[in-house]
């Protein structure tokens, strides 16, 4: 029996133990679900949730936990979507992995002649909504340039790509001032246009070179576009264009003759394990001297030494004759047969080869070797490595409901990817190509149904159109901003595999605090100035203005600022180069510490500083453009031999540092050695071997 007191106390324990427990009730987890089967949880317990499939946490596992506190449930469960990777046009992904969890960066790059709003590499990032956004990467184009009336430009078309040159001569009667052809960069046309004159001035004698002279008889007067061309003096080195032209009354640069040292070289030293070499007291600039190995030791270098500018160069050593460990694995291959220099049975099976062992290599099923199978052991290592190469694949057999393939072929090179475009309304659940593996395609993907609910929220940027609870998979919904605002990043989001796809961004035009110009004031000076309004500035005495003497607000940023400097240690216009040019539009006179970048043309290679700097009133010293190599066809079929990994029989340029590997044509076989076959073009030179 128990007292009215004592019940009265039960009720209220009662009462607390329920207030002080968690229902599972009071929590919806959007794609995910508990785990335990309890229905509430007392005060500091926790219990655990896992995320549907192609949803992980915060954290990029598959489950979490939450902890009844008492104020309810924390923290909040949630399971957020993971990215697949994107399928991309005229972009190749830089990234091995096929999932991506929140926060996680896919870089990417355009194909040559593309860009996109980065500029040629860029990278999206996986957020709770799918991808930051699609990456467009559009084809590169010139404007179309403004020709004067007299001036006959060719070829005309309407678009410009990268590489385009447009060549120019003028009409009857009149005469070109300037290039006769200008190329199509990323940053526009370089150089600037010419121009036509119906009268143009003569030149006076063309002036003197240091240490050297004009070749030919000079005359007392040259027409416009007269050529004259520069020898060095004895000992001396041209550095430049040898000829200077007449244009418009005034000459082009001269080259410059450096100084070539003539000092001769004391006998030669004495290389260690080397047999004793033939000496005289003196070299001369350029001589040679042959370099033998004593027994037992190999030459490793030069087999000759060279006497330049009064010390000996590509001096070699001589090696001792090592042996090698056993040679590491290569994938999908194994060791074929053996080879030993000094009578060793394969039988043994050693593990230390002796120097000039040979290893044959042999591939698994669906593999070939990649140029030569066997490596040699030479002064303690092995020579590199074969590679097993996956066989092509034939064209896939079966097809994936509701897609399409981007591109179709008749066979198919291993790494080789197919990518799947889904019909309207449907997407790709996991990866949206197959890929040839050693002659066999990989698991083909699936198209599904997916659509996109409610529009997310993007701050002050405003959606276009009637606002609806659900849109259709690869609908595109626009965005604008307000007034004094831009918009940041695409103008839209894509529903994609149920997720939206974009993030349109609307940012402060406006722009504030006019960068700030040392031994300058700035005129008028206001807090904020909307685009296109501008800031003077004007120099304090006794400083010159060099550059623009206002700078614009350009969409919240500032243009380029002038400087304020001393007038002396100026420079006139940057040094030109041969097949290249400034990237930036070139100015009458530079300020003491500018600075300026060279580009070379297409498949020109630059050599040296990108960027020269105005010091003393004279540049530094500027680049040079290395000559691309023209690979010729008729070449080819003299020497009969092809490109090895492509048919194209084309003429095409390489870049200096390129490697074209090149093989027989059937029925022919090698005249000259294996290593010829890998030729490596070297400004504008290259080797060809030979078939018969």
């Amino acid at each position: 029996m128990r007292f009215p007191g004592e019940i009265i106390w039960l009720i209220l324990w009662a009462v607390c133990v329920s207030e002080e427990r968690c229902l599972k009730s009071e929590i919806t987890i959007e794609n995910g679900f508990f785990s335990e089967s309890e229905l509430a949880y007392p005060l500091n317990n926790e219990t655990q949730y896992q995320c549907k499939s192609g949803y992980v946490t915060p954290d990029g596992t598959t489950s979490g936990s939450v902890t009844c506190l008492e104020n309810g449930w924390s923290p909040q469960p949630t399971c957020i979507k993971s990215c697949d990777m994107p399928g991309l046009e005229n972009a190749k992904i830089r990234s091995n992995s096929q999932l991506f969890k929140v926060n996680d960066t896919l870089d990417y790059e355009c194909l040559d002649g593309f860009e996109s709003r980065d500029g040629r590499i860029g990278s999206i990032v996986c957020g709770n909504n799918g991808w930051s956004h699609t990456p467009e990467c559009y084809e590169i184009e010139c404007k179309v340039p403004e020709v004067e009336e007299n001036l006959i430009a060719d070829p005309r078309k309407d678009k410009y790509r990268v590489g385009d040159v447009l060549r120019f001569s003028c009409r009857s009667r009149l005469k070109r001032v300037g290039p006769d052809s200008v190329q199509c960069y990323h940053f526009g046309w370089s150089p600037n246009l010419p121009t036509c004159k119906e009268q143009t001035k003569q030149c006076a004698p063309p002036p003197q070179l240091l240490n050297g002279k004009v070749k030919e008889t000079q005359k007392e007067i040259y027409e416009h576009n007269d050529l004259v061309e520069y020898v060095c003096n004895t000992r001396f080195l041209m550095k430049g264009f040898k000829k200077i032209q007449c244009v418009d009354g005034q000459w082009t640069d001269l080259p410059m003759c450096i100084e070539v040292s003539t000092q001769s070289c004391p006998p030669p030293p004495q290389i260690p394990n080397a047999q004793n070499m033939a000496t005289t007291v003196n070299y001369q600039d350029g001589e040679k001297v042959s370099v033998v190995c004593q027994d037992n030791y190999i030459i490793q270098g030069a087999e000759e030494i060279v006497c330049q500018d009064g010390s000996w160069q590509s001096i070699p050593r001589c090696a001792e004759k090592l042996g090698c460990p056993q040679p590491p694995p290569i994938e999908h291959g194994t060791i074929k047969s053996s080879e030993f220099s000094e009578g060793i049975k394969e039988t043994l099976k050693p593990k230390h080869y002796p120097h000039g062992s040979k290893l044959s290599y042999t591939c698994e099923d669906g593999f070939r070797i990649s140029e030569k199978e066997e490596i040699t052991c030479e002064v303690g290592k092995w020579s590199s490595l074969p590679l097993c190469v996956g066989l092509p694949c034939a064209p896939p057999e079966y097809v994936v409901p509701h897609s399409l393939p981007l591109h179709k072929s008749d066979t198919y090179q291993d790494g080789e990817e197919i990518v799947y475009k889904c019909e309207e309304g449907f997407g790709t659940n996991g990866s949206a190509s197959i890929k040839c593996l050693g002659g066999k395609w990989s698991h083909p993907p699936e198209c599904i149904k997916t659509d996109c609910f409610g529009l997310p929220d993007f701050g002050i940027a405003i959606p276009i159109g009637r606002k609806k609870d659900s849109y259709r998979s690869e609908e595109k919904v626009t965005y604008i901003c307000p007034n004094n605002y831009q918009l940041d990043g695409p103008n839209f989001i894509q529903c994609i595999k149920s997720q939206w796809i974009g993030k349109p961004i609307c940012k402060d035009i406006s722009c504030e605090n006019p960068p700030k110009v040392e031994n300058a004031i700035i005129l008028d000076e206001k807090p904020r100035y909307l685009p296109g309004e501008t800031a003077r500035y004007e120099c304090t005495e006794p400083f010159e203005l060099f550059g623009e003497v206002e700078v614009t607000c350009l969409d919240g940023y500032w243009s380029q600022p002038p400087q304020c400097a001393e007038p002396s240690g100026k420079c006139v216009s940057p040094p030109s180069i041969d097949n290249g040019d400034i990237t930036s539009f070139p100015l009458a006179v530079y300020a003491p510490g500018s600075s300026v970048q060279y580009k070379c043309l297409d498949f020109y290679v630059l050599q040296g500083p990108r960027t020269v700097t105005c010091r003393n009133g004279k540049w530094s010293t500027p680049p040079k453009c290395l000559e691309p190599c023209r690979l010729s066809a008729e070449m080819m079929r003299r020497q009969n031999i092809r490109f090895r990994w492509t048919h194209d029989t084309k003429m095409h340029y390489s870049a200096t540092g390129d490697v074209i590997e090149f093989d027989c044509l059937r029925g022919y076989r090698r005249k000259t050695p294996a290593h010829t076959f890998r030729a490596i073009c070297q400004d504008g030179k290259l080797l060809y071997p030979e078939c018969g």
